[in-house]
């Protein structure tokens, strides 16, 4: 699935509630259904910073595409990062760095944020596509 292809799947997911209270219900149980992070990645270095909650993110590379894991100790910021998962994971670095988000304004979300948590996301995205330069940097030596 392309990440465009996500995003509109999230999209489409989002869109069955009208209610915030609905969404936010929704983004929890996507950060719960999301697999544990093994205990051994709970690194100061996968700490992403800019985040008032703690969360960590792993990525590995898997066949030229980056494959991310990541955990919060905070419910809806789990969900939000489970988010970014289902859309970027499983992609190359290209693609992750050339994606336009636009499911994030689409469904609202960073206006229904607090603005420590919409700097939060941003600090997650930036995070997200750093890894990505960082393996495109790795491939191309």
């Amino acid at each position: 699935m392309s990440i465009n292809e996500a995003q509109d799947e999230v999209i489409a997911e989002f869109s069955d509630f009208d209610d915030w209270m609905d969404r936010y219900q929704l983004l929890i149980d996507l950060g719960n259904e999301q697999e544990t992070l093994d205990e051994k990645y709970k690194t100061e270095q996968n700490l992403i910073e800019g985040c008032q909650s703690r969360v960590w993110l792993q990525a590995d590379e898997e066949n030229g595409n980056i494959v991310f894991q990541a955990e919060s100790d905070a419910l809806i910021v789990k969900g939000i990062i489970a988010l970014l998962i289902k859309v970027l994971s499983g992609h190359t670095p290209d693609e992750i760095l050339n994606a336009d988000l636009y499911f994030i304004d689409k469904i609202g979300l960073k206006e229904h944020l607090s603005p420590t948590r919409s700097n939060g996301l941003l600090s997650m995205v930036k995070q997200i596509r750093m890894y990505a330069l960082a393996f495109k940097s790795k491939s191309a030596q």
